[in-house]
């Protein structure tokens, strides 16, 4: 269906793709797979006809072609969910999937009830329980996903690209977006599918081509091939993962938080966290585990004081009673939060590596002061190994992986004692997962305190050394990490 010759393409001082070859077939799930910044989003980029410029030939059904722009691939029915939403947030959900192809009334008015009408069918499909003039702003990452995924539904096209589709996905939604999958293979579409979750790859994926560096290494099935065999081909070398060693004692209590609840500003009378109590010791990593829409990324928000005007709670740093009405507040008691969303909520993109690093420590640094912040961004490049040619790149042309550093970078710079992190290995690839897990564990056996939030099961018992288990805005459970497995999580956190 989909066919790939020698592709190449270069940015200044960069070559992002030498000579690429692949194979796309119809009624097939055709992964892609690389470490960030192989290649992949790039050469995506290039079938959607994003980037013009490039070396080397792509064959639609055997016919050459050579897109001028996003609207003429779309045509020859090529379309792609992002993994970096492309939503705008002012806009409701039917205004978002009609953009560009609105349906008008024979007097050349905005069908609108048509258009709700096609999206509610839409949603149904998928099962997003969302109104039609719902604004995309008041919807969750994993809601807006959905979103993405029902805009190429609607375009109806034959070839559908996937980069990372489900990483803001939870487990029901990831099942859901699988069986969307397996309908589009019975009707002949062909998927592309970029995914560094090796599981789900062998879950769904017949076939395989394996970036490294910007070059083709290996294509072939998944069947004939094994998940070690694939790292292996994508990093060079093997990538081991080790269990954090669990078996400190922790004595001194750091944080201490009693009698947390949140309203929700929605619905005054629902709390969409209840009777939240519990305490971080000292060098500890605390993993809070549940399902989406359990509470967890709001349990971090409001204890960074993000929700003051509809939450109440008593926490104490170092035995000292805080207030944090505001991130400000927070951050002046030693809290640090890395966001779920490192995109929108953790760098400003057109910004360089050095400016992102520094805005959360003007006042120490001195405002404006190039030569402190430079210095301070050289320092946490060579301390978290940050692939980029120098701390003047732009965030915005980093890979995954090492935008995520940047947070990390940013707050870590402030010298937090309680670090807060909110998915920090979300869409990023096996080694700069790896490398990501070694920091966390590093920082803690500096007796720094670490509060972690992830939806993948293997992450919480790989890096904690005990786990809150959430559901429904409430602690349901809690365990030693040696005492911990994936079907005691679970079952803790399914509603009651």
């Amino acid at each position: 269906m989909l066919e790939a010759v020698n592709i190449s393409k270069e940015f200044p001082g960069v070559k992002v793709l030498n000579q690429v070859n692949f194979k796309f077939y119809p009624a097939q799930v055709n992964a892609i797979l690389g470490e960030n910044g192989a290649g992949k989003s790039t050469l995506l980029k290039i079938l959607t006809g994003e980037y013009t410029e490039y070396d080397g030939e792509i064959k639609l059904n055997g016919e050459s072609v050579r897109f001028s722009g996003i609207k003429e691939a779309q045509n020859a029915g090529i379309a792609m969910i992002h993994q970096e939403l492309n939503l705008i947030p002012e806009l409701n959900v039917t205004e978002n999937l009609f953009l560009g192809r609105e349906i008008r009334t024979s007097l050349g008015l905005l069908d609108k009830a048509k258009m709700e009408a096609e999206a509610q069918r839409l949603f149904d499909k998928i099962q997003l329980k969302v109104a039609p003039k719902t604004l995309v702003q008041k919807l969750k990452v994993g809601e807006q996903q959905l979103v993405e995924i029902a805009k190429v539904l609607l375009s109806n096209a034959n070839v559908i690209l996937m980069d990372e589709p489900t990483s803001a996905l939870s487990d029901k939604e990831i099942e859901n977006l699988h069986r969307i999958i397996s309908e589009l293979k019975s009707e002949g579409k062909t998927i592309v599918y970029i995914s560094h979750k090796m599981d789900e790859l062998f879950r769904i994926a017949e076939r395989y081509t394996v970036l490294r560096d910007g070059n083709t290494i290996d294509a072939g099935e998944m069947k004939a091939t094994t998940e070690q065999d694939l790292i292996r081909k994508m990093v060079g070398r093997e990538v081991l993962i080790a269990k954090k060693d669990s078996e400190n004692h922790f004595e001194n209590t750091i944080l201490k938080v009693e009698n947390l609840n949140l309203i929700n500003p929605n619905n005054k009378s629902r709390k969409l966290l209840q009777d939240i109590s519990f305490e971080l010791k000292k060098g500890e990593i605390l993993g809070i585990f549940g399902l989406m829409g359990a509470g967890r990324t709001e349990l971090l928000e409001t204890i960074f004081g993000m929700h003051p005007a509809n939450s109440a709670f008593d926490i104490k740093i170092n035995g000292s009673q805080s207030i944090h009405k505001k991130p400000k507040n927070a951050i002046e008691n030693g809290l640090a939060f890395v966001t779920e969303d490192r995109k929108t909520e953790g760098l400003i993109l057109g910004m360089d590596i050095s400016s992102n690093i520094s805005l959360t420590n003007l006042k120490a640094l001195g405002l404006l002061s190039d030569s402190k912040d430079k210095a301070c961004a050289k320092d946490y490049i060579e301390k978290l190994r940050i692939k980029t040619p120098s701390e003047t790149q732009l965030c915005q042309n980093l890979s995954g992986g090492n935008q995520q550093k940047v947070v990390l970078a940013k707050w870590l710079a402030t010298n937090p004692q309680i670090l807060m992190l909110d998915e920090p290995t979300r869409g990023i690839d096996i080694n700069a997962k790896n490398e990501i897990y070694n920091l966390i564990k590093e920082l803690a056996a500096n007796q720094m305190s670490i509060l972690l939030v992830s939806s993948e099961i293997p992450e919480i018992l790989a890096l904690s050394d005990r786990i809150l288990v959430m559901a429904e805005g409430k602690i349901k459970a809690s365990y030693l990490a040696a005492e911990a497995n994936e079907d005691k999580l679970l079952k803790s956190a399914l509603p009651e």
